[in-house]
Protein backbone atom coordinates (compact mmCIF):
# COMPACT_ATOMS: atom_id res chain seq x y z
CA UNK A 1 0.00 0.00 0.00
CA UNK A 2 1.43 3.32 -1.13
CA UNK A 3 1.57 5.87 1.72
CA UNK A 4 0.31 8.79 -0.12
CA UNK A 5 -2.85 7.05 -0.83
CA UNK A 6 -5.90 8.82 1.33
CA UNK A 7 -7.79 6.02 3.01
CA UNK A 8 -10.81 6.85 4.93
CA UNK A 9 -13.27 5.01 7.42
CA UNK A 10 -17.22 6.75 7.16
CA UNK A 11 -18.86 4.64 10.34
CA UNK A 12 -22.42 5.75 10.67
CA UNK A 13 -25.79 3.66 13.07
CA UNK A 14 -29.59 4.22 11.88
CA UNK A 15 -32.66 2.29 11.06
CA UNK A 16 -31.57 -0.48 13.33
CA UNK A 17 -27.94 -1.08 11.42
CA UNK A 18 -24.81 -0.33 11.54
CA UNK A 19 -22.91 0.69 8.27
CA UNK A 20 -19.25 0.81 7.45
CA UNK A 21 -17.45 2.64 3.73
CA UNK A 22 -14.06 2.80 3.32
CA UNK A 23 -12.82 5.40 0.51
CA UNK A 24 -9.24 5.63 -0.99
CA UNK A 25 -8.87 8.73 -2.97
CA UNK A 26 -12.68 9.16 -3.55
CA UNK A 27 -13.09 5.84 -4.72
CA UNK A 28 -15.35 3.09 -2.57
CA UNK A 29 -13.20 0.24 -1.38
CA UNK A 30 -15.12 -1.93 0.95
CA UNK A 31 -18.97 -1.47 2.78
CA UNK A 32 -20.30 -3.44 5.41
CA UNK A 33 -24.04 -3.64 6.83
CA UNK A 34 -24.65 -5.46 10.41
CA UNK A 35 -27.85 -5.64 12.08
CA UNK A 36 -28.21 -3.66 15.30
CA UNK A 37 -27.79 -5.49 17.90
CA UNK A 38 -24.82 -7.96 15.98
CA UNK A 39 -27.09 -10.92 14.15
CA UNK A 40 -23.97 -12.36 12.36
CA UNK A 41 -22.71 -15.37 13.16
CA UNK A 42 -19.16 -15.47 11.90
CA UNK A 43 -16.53 -16.08 14.43
CA UNK A 44 -18.90 -16.86 17.13
CA UNK A 45 -18.69 -19.98 19.24
CA UNK A 46 -21.52 -22.46 19.88
CA UNK A 47 -22.03 -26.10 21.89
CA UNK A 48 -23.30 -28.42 19.24
CA UNK A 49 -24.31 -32.15 18.65
CA UNK A 50 -23.87 -34.26 16.04
CA UNK A 51 -26.59 -35.30 13.77
CA UNK A 52 -25.20 -37.11 10.93
CA UNK A 53 -21.65 -37.77 9.87
CA UNK A 54 -20.47 -38.25 6.46
CA UNK A 55 -17.86 -40.73 6.33
CA UNK A 56 -17.76 -40.66 2.26
CA UNK A 57 -17.26 -36.68 2.48
CA UNK A 58 -14.79 -36.65 5.73
CA UNK A 59 -17.67 -34.39 6.94
CA UNK A 60 -20.48 -34.11 9.81
CA UNK A 61 -23.27 -31.81 10.42
CA UNK A 62 -23.96 -30.35 13.97
CA UNK A 63 -27.07 -28.78 15.25
CA UNK A 64 -25.83 -25.28 16.78
CA UNK A 65 -29.39 -23.98 17.38
CA UNK A 66 -29.51 -21.86 14.17
CA UNK A 67 -32.21 -22.10 11.68
CA UNK A 68 -30.08 -24.69 9.38
CA UNK A 69 -27.64 -27.59 10.79
CA UNK A 70 -24.52 -26.64 9.84
CA UNK A 71 -21.50 -28.19 7.74
CA UNK A 72 -18.48 -29.51 9.94
CA UNK A 73 -15.87 -30.00 7.49
CA UNK A 74 -12.74 -31.84 8.51
CA UNK A 75 -10.74 -29.65 5.93
CA UNK A 76 -11.56 -26.62 7.29
CA UNK A 77 -10.65 -24.63 10.41
CA UNK A 78 -11.68 -20.74 11.39
CA UNK A 79 -8.27 -19.55 10.73
CA UNK A 80 -7.17 -19.00 7.31
CA UNK A 81 -3.15 -20.17 7.98
CA UNK A 82 -2.17 -19.44 4.54
CA UNK A 83 -2.47 -15.71 5.38
CA UNK A 84 0.54 -16.14 7.34
CA UNK A 85 4.05 -17.19 7.59
CA UNK A 86 4.57 -20.73 9.67
CA UNK A 87 4.73 -24.46 9.90
CA UNK A 88 0.73 -25.81 8.15
CA UNK A 89 -1.00 -27.65 10.67
CA UNK A 90 -3.11 -30.31 11.06
CA UNK A 91 -7.39 -29.51 10.43
CA UNK A 92 -10.32 -30.34 11.90
CA UNK A 93 -10.49 -33.35 14.54
CA UNK A 94 -10.28 -36.70 12.82
CA UNK A 95 -13.61 -38.02 11.79
CA UNK A 96 -13.24 -41.57 13.28
CA UNK A 97 -13.44 -39.68 16.65
CA UNK A 98 -17.10 -38.28 16.08
CA UNK A 99 -20.20 -39.85 16.36
CA UNK A 100 -23.72 -39.62 15.85
CA UNK A 101 -25.33 -37.61 19.01
CA UNK A 102 -21.27 -36.12 20.18
CA UNK A 103 -21.16 -32.89 21.75
CA UNK A 104 -18.70 -30.68 20.44
CA UNK A 105 -17.60 -26.98 20.41
CA UNK A 106 -17.13 -25.12 16.90
CA UNK A 107 -16.71 -22.07 15.26
CA UNK A 108 -18.64 -20.29 12.36
CA UNK A 109 -15.91 -20.16 9.64
CA UNK A 110 -19.54 -19.09 7.36
CA UNK A 111 -22.34 -18.17 6.97
CA UNK A 112 -25.14 -19.73 5.95
CA UNK A 113 -26.36 -19.47 2.37
CA UNK A 114 -29.39 -20.30 0.14
CA UNK A 115 -30.42 -23.30 1.05
CA UNK A 116 -27.40 -24.19 2.48
CA UNK A 117 -26.33 -23.70 6.63
CA UNK A 118 -23.31 -22.32 7.82
CA UNK A 119 -19.79 -24.18 8.12
CA UNK A 120 -18.09 -24.38 11.34
CA UNK A 121 -14.89 -25.81 12.68
CA UNK A 122 -13.75 -27.35 15.50
CA UNK A 123 -10.16 -25.44 15.76
CA UNK A 124 -11.19 -22.43 17.85
CA UNK A 125 -9.51 -19.23 17.61
CA UNK A 126 -9.56 -15.95 19.96
CA UNK A 127 -8.84 -12.49 18.09
CA UNK A 128 -6.91 -10.18 19.87
CA UNK A 129 -5.14 -6.49 18.16
CA UNK A 130 -2.03 -7.85 17.96
CA UNK A 131 -2.15 -11.39 18.38
CA UNK A 132 -4.36 -14.12 17.76
CA UNK A 133 -4.65 -17.45 20.52
CA UNK A 134 -4.96 -20.71 19.01
CA UNK A 135 -5.99 -23.09 21.56
CA UNK A 136 -4.99 -26.93 20.90
CA UNK A 137 -3.50 -25.86 17.40
CA UNK A 138 0.06 -26.14 17.10
CA UNK A 139 0.34 -23.22 14.82
CA UNK A 140 3.02 -20.81 15.30
CA UNK A 141 2.63 -17.77 12.20
CA UNK A 142 3.24 -14.16 11.97
CA UNK A 143 1.78 -11.48 9.67
CA UNK A 144 3.55 -10.85 6.33
CA UNK A 145 3.85 -7.68 6.69
CA UNK A 146 5.91 -7.61 9.42
CA UNK A 147 9.21 -7.96 7.14
CA UNK A 148 12.38 -7.35 9.03
CA UNK A 149 13.79 -10.66 9.82
CA UNK A 150 15.44 -10.22 13.56
CA UNK A 151 12.04 -8.42 14.64
CA UNK A 152 10.12 -11.48 13.01
CA UNK A 153 12.19 -13.97 14.80
CA UNK A 154 11.96 -12.01 18.22
CA UNK A 155 8.28 -11.96 18.26
CA UNK A 156 8.23 -15.66 17.36
CA UNK A 157 10.55 -16.25 20.62
CA UNK A 158 8.42 -13.82 22.25
CA UNK A 159 4.73 -15.67 21.52
CA UNK A 160 6.74 -19.34 21.65
CA UNK A 161 6.99 -18.73 25.30
CA UNK A 162 3.50 -17.54 26.22
CA UNK A 163 2.47 -21.46 25.44
CA UNK A 164 1.32 -23.43 28.18
CA UNK A 165 0.85 -26.47 26.87
CA UNK A 166 2.13 -28.22 23.64
CA UNK A 167 -0.58 -27.74 22.09
CA UNK A 168 -1.11 -24.05 22.14
CA UNK A 169 -1.01 -21.80 19.09
CA UNK A 170 -0.08 -18.31 18.27
CA UNK A 171 -0.43 -15.75 15.07
CA UNK A 172 1.52 -12.46 15.49
CA UNK A 173 -0.69 -10.02 13.68
CA UNK A 174 0.64 -6.71 11.91
CA UNK A 175 0.30 -4.56 14.94
CA UNK A 176 2.18 -6.36 17.48
CA UNK A 177 5.76 -4.26 17.15
CA UNK A 178 4.21 -1.62 18.39
CA UNK A 179 3.81 -3.96 21.91
CA UNK A 180 5.65 -3.84 24.69
CA UNK A 181 6.43 -7.89 25.62
CA UNK A 182 4.35 -6.75 28.62
CA UNK A 183 1.32 -5.56 26.79
CA UNK A 184 1.76 -9.05 24.04
CA UNK A 185 1.55 -11.09 27.79
CA UNK A 186 -1.01 -9.14 28.91
CA UNK A 187 -3.09 -9.59 25.58
CA UNK A 188 -2.25 -13.37 25.53
CA UNK A 189 -3.64 -13.80 28.85
CA UNK A 190 -7.07 -12.37 28.10
CA UNK A 191 -7.57 -14.37 24.84
CA UNK A 192 -7.00 -17.37 27.02
CA UNK A 193 -9.28 -16.48 29.76
CA UNK A 194 -11.89 -16.05 26.76
CA UNK A 195 -11.06 -19.71 25.72
CA UNK A 196 -11.40 -21.17 29.51
CA UNK A 197 -14.40 -18.60 30.20
CA UNK A 198 -16.08 -20.65 26.63
CA UNK A 199 -15.31 -23.81 28.17
CA UNK A 200 -16.68 -23.38 31.40
CA UNK A 201 -19.92 -21.74 29.82
CA UNK A 202 -20.88 -25.17 27.88
CA UNK A 203 -20.29 -27.43 30.73
CA UNK A 204 -24.00 -26.94 31.60
CA UNK A 205 -24.89 -25.31 28.69
CA UNK A 206 -27.64 -26.65 26.34
CA UNK A 207 -27.28 -27.44 22.77
CA UNK A 208 -27.42 -24.22 20.77
CA UNK A 209 -25.85 -22.26 23.42
CA UNK A 210 -24.03 -19.55 21.65
CA UNK A 211 -20.96 -19.22 23.70
CA UNK A 212 -18.64 -16.87 22.53
CA UNK A 213 -19.21 -13.85 20.32
CA UNK A 214 -16.78 -11.48 18.14
CA UNK A 215 -16.99 -7.45 18.64
CA UNK A 216 -19.69 -5.60 16.66
CA UNK A 217 -18.79 -4.01 13.15
CA UNK A 218 -16.95 -0.61 14.36
CA UNK A 219 -15.72 -2.19 17.02
CA UNK A 220 -13.55 -4.86 14.64
CA UNK A 221 -13.11 -1.82 12.21
CA UNK A 222 -11.20 0.13 14.56
CA UNK A 223 -9.52 -2.78 16.33
CA UNK A 224 -8.32 -4.11 12.99
CA UNK A 225 -7.59 -1.13 10.52
CA UNK A 226 -4.69 0.57 12.23
CA UNK A 227 -1.50 -0.14 10.26
CA UNK A 228 -2.88 0.39 7.72
CA UNK A 229 -2.59 3.94 7.48
CA UNK A 230 -6.11 5.26 7.53
CA UNK A 231 -6.04 8.66 7.32
CA UNK A 232 -9.41 9.36 9.08
CA UNK A 233 -12.23 7.65 11.17
CA UNK A 234 -15.15 9.83 10.36
CA UNK A 235 -18.26 8.54 12.74
CA UNK A 236 -21.87 9.78 12.00
CA UNK A 237 -23.51 8.65 15.72
CA UNK A 238 -22.82 10.59 18.91
CA UNK A 239 -23.30 7.19 20.48
CA UNK A 240 -21.42 5.42 18.49
CA UNK A 241 -18.14 7.78 18.24
CA UNK A 242 -18.32 7.79 22.25
CA UNK A 243 -18.02 4.25 22.51
CA UNK A 244 -14.88 4.30 19.74
CA UNK A 245 -13.58 7.52 21.92
CA UNK A 246 -13.23 5.25 25.07
CA UNK A 247 -11.64 2.23 22.98
CA UNK A 248 -9.40 4.70 21.61
CA UNK A 249 -8.31 6.32 24.76
CA UNK A 250 -7.91 2.83 26.50
CA UNK A 251 -5.93 1.48 23.63
CA UNK A 252 -3.49 4.81 24.03
CA UNK A 253 -1.94 3.56 20.42
CA UNK A 254 -4.53 5.49 18.05
CA UNK A 255 -4.43 9.05 17.45
CA UNK A 256 -7.97 11.06 18.77
CA UNK A 257 -7.46 13.49 15.97
CA UNK A 258 -8.07 10.53 13.49
CA UNK A 259 -11.52 9.44 15.06
CA UNK A 260 -13.40 12.74 13.91
CA UNK A 261 -17.46 13.36 15.09
CA UNK A 262 -19.07 14.08 12.01
CA UNK A 263 -21.64 16.91 12.70
CA UNK A 264 -23.14 17.83 9.80
CA UNK A 265 -27.02 18.38 9.12
CA UNK A 266 -27.11 15.91 6.18
CA UNK A 267 -26.33 12.25 5.95
CA UNK A 268 -22.67 11.31 6.47
CA UNK A 269 -22.93 9.41 3.53
CA UNK A 270 -24.41 12.11 1.35
CA UNK A 271 -22.12 14.88 2.69
CA UNK A 272 -18.61 12.70 1.66
CA UNK A 273 -20.45 11.90 -1.51
CA UNK A 274 -20.36 7.85 -0.85
CA UNK A 275 -24.17 7.33 -1.71
CA UNK A 276 -23.75 7.54 -5.44
CA UNK A 277 -20.48 5.34 -5.19
CA UNK A 278 -22.98 2.82 -3.35
CA UNK A 279 -25.39 3.22 -6.01
CA UNK A 280 -23.19 2.24 -8.31
CA UNK A 281 -22.00 -0.90 -6.55
CA UNK A 282 -25.33 -2.47 -7.19
CA UNK A 283 -25.37 -1.52 -10.87
CA UNK A 284 -24.53 -4.87 -12.57
CA UNK A 285 -22.31 -2.60 -15.34
CA UNK A 286 -19.06 -1.10 -14.11
CA UNK A 287 -17.78 1.77 -16.36
CA UNK A 288 -13.97 1.93 -16.95
CA UNK A 289 -12.27 5.34 -17.40
CA UNK A 290 -11.10 4.37 -21.11
CA UNK A 291 -14.33 3.95 -22.38
CA UNK A 292 -14.58 0.43 -22.04
CA UNK A 293 -16.71 -1.24 -19.35
CA UNK A 294 -17.47 -4.61 -17.64
CA UNK A 295 -20.77 -6.46 -16.79
CA UNK A 296 -21.12 -8.92 -13.34
CA UNK A 297 -23.52 -11.42 -13.53
CA UNK A 298 -24.69 -13.93 -10.33
CA UNK A 299 -25.51 -16.99 -10.66
CA UNK A 300 -26.05 -19.87 -8.42
CA UNK A 301 -22.51 -21.67 -9.00
CA UNK A 302 -20.18 -18.33 -9.62
CA UNK A 303 -19.59 -15.30 -10.68
CA UNK A 304 -19.61 -14.45 -14.26
CA UNK A 305 -17.60 -11.01 -15.39
CA UNK A 306 -17.81 -10.11 -19.22
CA UNK A 307 -15.41 -7.65 -20.13
CA UNK A 308 -16.60 -5.05 -23.59
CA UNK A 309 -14.65 -2.44 -25.26
CA UNK A 310 -17.20 0.13 -25.04
CA UNK A 311 -16.52 2.80 -26.94
CA UNK A 312 -12.57 2.38 -26.79
CA UNK A 313 -10.93 2.60 -29.60
CA UNK A 314 -7.18 2.44 -29.62
CA UNK A 315 -4.59 4.02 -32.10
CA UNK A 316 -3.04 1.23 -33.19
CA UNK A 317 -4.17 -2.57 -33.54
CA UNK A 318 -6.93 -4.72 -31.90
CA UNK A 319 -4.69 -6.18 -30.13
CA UNK A 320 -3.72 -3.18 -27.98
CA UNK A 321 -7.32 -2.11 -27.50
CA UNK A 322 -8.32 -5.38 -26.13
CA UNK A 323 -4.83 -5.39 -23.90
CA UNK A 324 -5.32 -1.60 -23.07
CA UNK A 325 -9.18 -2.65 -21.79
CA UNK A 326 -8.18 -5.88 -20.63
CA UNK A 327 -5.46 -3.79 -18.03
CA UNK A 328 -7.95 -1.63 -17.05
CA UNK A 329 -10.74 -4.12 -16.30
CA UNK A 330 -8.32 -6.42 -13.89
CA UNK A 331 -7.82 -3.78 -11.36
CA UNK A 332 -11.61 -2.56 -11.35
CA UNK A 333 -12.57 -6.45 -10.99
CA UNK A 334 -10.25 -6.72 -7.87
CA UNK A 335 -11.75 -3.75 -6.60
CA UNK A 336 -15.84 -4.43 -7.64
CA UNK A 337 -15.10 -8.32 -5.54
CA UNK A 338 -13.94 -6.62 -2.47
CA UNK A 339 -16.58 -3.89 -2.66
CA UNK A 340 -19.44 -6.02 -3.61
CA UNK A 341 -17.87 -8.87 -1.18
CA UNK A 342 -18.06 -11.25 -3.80
CA UNK A 343 -17.00 -14.74 -2.73
CA UNK A 344 -16.74 -18.16 -4.19
CA UNK A 345 -15.73 -19.00 -7.93
CA UNK A 346 -15.28 -16.06 -10.31
CA UNK A 347 -15.19 -16.79 -13.64
CA UNK A 348 -14.14 -13.66 -15.83
CA UNK A 349 -14.48 -13.30 -20.31
CA UNK A 350 -12.07 -10.58 -21.41
CA UNK A 351 -11.67 -9.82 -24.65
CA UNK A 352 -9.93 -12.01 -26.71
CA UNK A 353 -5.62 -11.28 -27.11
CA UNK A 354 -3.27 -13.45 -29.57
CA UNK A 355 -0.34 -12.64 -27.90
CA UNK A 356 0.90 -14.41 -24.94
CA UNK A 357 2.79 -12.10 -23.09
CA UNK A 358 -0.57 -9.90 -23.48
CA UNK A 359 -2.72 -13.06 -21.56
CA UNK A 360 0.63 -13.05 -18.59
CA UNK A 361 0.04 -9.71 -18.65
CA UNK A 362 -3.47 -9.47 -17.72
CA UNK A 363 -3.26 -12.12 -15.22
CA UNK A 364 0.00 -10.43 -13.29
CA UNK A 365 -2.45 -7.39 -12.58
CA UNK A 366 -5.08 -9.03 -11.95
CA UNK A 367 -3.07 -10.71 -9.46
CA UNK A 368 -1.55 -7.99 -7.95
CA UNK A 369 -4.91 -5.65 -7.61
CA UNK A 370 -6.62 -9.30 -5.94
CA UNK A 371 -3.41 -9.42 -3.41
CA UNK A 372 -4.04 -5.94 -1.54
CA UNK A 373 -7.42 -7.97 -0.73
CA UNK A 374 -7.22 -9.10 3.12
CA UNK A 375 -9.85 -11.74 2.23
CA UNK A 376 -7.65 -14.59 1.11
CA UNK A 377 -7.71 -14.92 -3.26
CA UNK A 378 -6.35 -17.64 -5.67
CA UNK A 379 -6.07 -16.42 -9.58
CA UNK A 380 -5.77 -19.40 -12.66
CA UNK A 381 -4.12 -19.01 -15.77
CA UNK A 382 -5.77 -17.64 -18.58
CA UNK A 383 -6.86 -19.75 -20.76
CA UNK A 384 -6.63 -19.96 -24.62
CA UNK A 385 -10.09 -18.67 -24.60
CA UNK A 386 -8.79 -15.73 -22.75
CA UNK A 387 -11.37 -16.91 -19.70
CA UNK A 388 -9.48 -16.37 -16.37
CA UNK A 389 -10.77 -17.74 -13.40
CA UNK A 390 -10.03 -17.17 -9.46
CA UNK A 391 -11.42 -17.91 -6.03
CA UNK A 392 -11.97 -15.73 -3.07
CA UNK A 393 -12.69 -16.82 0.11
CA UNK A 394 -16.65 -16.08 1.11
CA UNK A 395 -16.73 -14.46 4.58
CA UNK A 396 -19.78 -12.97 5.23
CA UNK A 397 -22.91 -11.70 2.91
CA UNK A 398 -22.03 -10.14 -0.62
CA UNK A 399 -23.19 -6.59 -0.30
CA UNK A 400 -26.17 -6.95 -3.43
CA UNK A 401 -28.17 -9.40 -1.53
CA UNK A 402 -27.95 -6.97 1.87
CA UNK A 403 -29.37 -3.89 -0.47
CA UNK A 404 -31.59 -5.31 -2.69
CA UNK A 405 -34.21 -7.99 -2.80
CA UNK A 406 -35.87 -10.41 -5.74
CA UNK A 407 -38.42 -7.94 -7.71
CA UNK A 408 -41.91 -9.28 -7.26
CA UNK A 409 -42.62 -8.31 -10.92
CA UNK A 410 -40.81 -10.58 -12.45
CA UNK A 411 -40.90 -13.59 -10.61
CA UNK A 412 -37.43 -12.70 -9.12
CA UNK A 413 -35.41 -12.62 -12.57
CA UNK A 414 -34.38 -8.86 -11.54
CA UNK A 415 -33.51 -7.07 -8.23
CA UNK A 416 -35.29 -3.67 -6.69
CA UNK A 417 -33.69 -2.02 -4.06
CA UNK A 418 -34.60 -3.50 -0.31
CA UNK A 419 -36.29 -2.55 2.11
CA UNK A 420 -33.55 -1.16 4.01
CA UNK A 421 -31.77 0.86 1.31
CA UNK A 422 -34.55 2.62 0.49
CA UNK A 423 -35.68 3.72 3.94
CA UNK A 424 -31.93 4.90 4.08
CA UNK A 425 -32.29 6.84 0.91
CA UNK A 426 -35.70 8.57 2.20
CA UNK A 427 -33.75 9.02 5.55
CA UNK A 428 -31.07 10.71 3.63
CA UNK A 429 -33.81 12.94 1.84
CA UNK A 430 -35.32 14.07 4.79
CA UNK A 431 -32.19 15.66 6.53
CA UNK A 432 -31.13 17.38 2.73
CA UNK A 433 -34.73 18.72 3.57
CA UNK A 434 -34.20 20.17 7.15
CA UNK A 435 -30.54 21.14 5.92
CA UNK A 436 -31.68 23.26 3.41
CA UNK A 437 -33.62 25.35 5.84
CA UNK A 438 -37.24 23.58 5.66
CA UNK A 439 -39.15 23.24 8.92
CA UNK A 440 -41.11 20.60 7.30
CA UNK A 441 -41.06 17.46 4.93
CA UNK A 442 -43.52 15.79 2.97
CA UNK A 443 -42.84 12.81 1.68
CA UNK A 444 -44.85 10.19 -0.43
CA UNK A 445 -43.68 6.79 -0.90
CA UNK A 446 -45.37 3.79 -1.02
CA UNK A 447 -47.58 2.34 1.61
CA UNK A 448 -45.66 -1.21 2.87
CA UNK A 449 -42.99 1.00 3.17
CA UNK A 450 -44.31 3.86 4.95
CA UNK A 451 -45.55 0.80 7.64
CA UNK A 452 -42.87 -0.49 7.92
CA UNK A 453 -40.83 2.68 9.07
CA UNK A 454 -43.84 3.49 11.34
CA UNK A 455 -44.32 0.12 12.62
CA UNK A 456 -39.99 -0.92 13.34
CA UNK A 457 -39.61 2.99 14.87
CA UNK A 458 -36.89 3.71 12.01
CA UNK A 459 -36.64 6.88 12.63
CA UNK A 460 -37.64 7.01 16.27
CA UNK A 461 -34.21 8.47 17.43
CA UNK A 462 -33.90 11.07 14.74
CA UNK A 463 -37.74 12.10 15.87
CA UNK A 464 -36.49 12.30 19.32
CA UNK A 465 -33.80 13.97 18.66
CA UNK A 466 -32.57 16.28 15.35
CA UNK A 467 -35.97 16.48 14.04
CA UNK A 468 -37.84 17.41 17.57
CA UNK A 469 -38.10 20.90 16.43
CA UNK A 470 -39.43 19.39 12.82
CA UNK A 471 -42.39 18.24 11.03
CA UNK A 472 -42.48 14.55 8.90
CA UNK A 473 -45.66 13.88 7.11
CA UNK A 474 -45.86 10.67 5.21
CA UNK A 475 -48.33 10.14 2.16
CA UNK A 476 -49.16 6.84 1.72
CA UNK A 477 -49.19 5.30 -2.20
CA UNK A 478 -50.94 2.12 -3.01
CA UNK A 479 -49.71 2.13 -6.20
CA UNK A 480 -46.06 3.69 -5.50
CA UNK A 481 -43.04 1.13 -6.29
CA UNK A 482 -41.72 0.68 -2.98
CA UNK A 483 -38.45 1.90 -4.58
CA UNK A 484 -40.37 4.56 -5.61
CA UNK A 485 -40.48 8.12 -2.91
CA UNK A 486 -40.61 12.17 -3.13
CA UNK A 487 -39.47 14.38 -0.49
CA UNK A 488 -40.35 17.67 -0.70
CA UNK A 489 -39.70 20.78 1.99
CA UNK A 490 -41.90 23.59 3.37
CA UNK A 491 -41.95 26.66 6.11
CA UNK A 492 -45.65 26.90 6.50
CA UNK A 493 -46.87 26.64 9.57
CA UNK A 494 -50.13 25.36 8.48
CA UNK A 495 -49.59 22.27 5.10
CA UNK A 496 -52.46 21.51 2.94
CA UNK A 497 -52.04 17.29 2.78
CA UNK A 498 -54.12 14.97 1.15
CA UNK A 499 -56.61 13.27 4.21
CA UNK A 500 -54.41 10.14 3.92
CA UNK A 501 -50.82 11.86 5.20
CA UNK A 502 -49.64 10.31 8.16
CA UNK A 503 -47.17 12.35 11.12
CA UNK A 504 -44.62 10.68 11.83
CA UNK A 505 -44.81 11.71 15.95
Amino acid sequence: MKKDVKREWFLDRFCGRQFAALVEDGALIEFYIENEPRTGVIGNVYKGKITNVLSGMNAAFVNCGLAKNCYLSMEETYTDYSKYDGTMVATNAKLLDLKEGDEILVQVTKPARGTKGAKVSTNLSFVGKRIIYLPHTEFLGISRKITDEHLRSTLLKVVSNMREAADDGFIVRTLAPFATQKQLKTEAEYLKKLHQQTLKAAENAPIGALLHEDDDLPVRIVRDCFGDEISAIHVGDAELYERLLRLVKLRGDIPERKLVFYKGNRSLFTEYGISPLLYEALDPTVALKNGGYIVIEHTEAMTVVDVNSGSYVGETSLEETAFAVNLAAAKEIARQVRLRNIGGIVVVDFIDMQREEHRLAVTEELKNCLALDKTKCNVLPMSDLCLTQFTRKRLSHDVLSQLVKPCPDCAGHGHVHGDIFVIARIRAAILDCFADGYTAAVIELNENIMHKILNEGFFSVEAKNRWKDKRVYFVPHKTYKEESFTVRGDTAKVLTLPDKAQILY
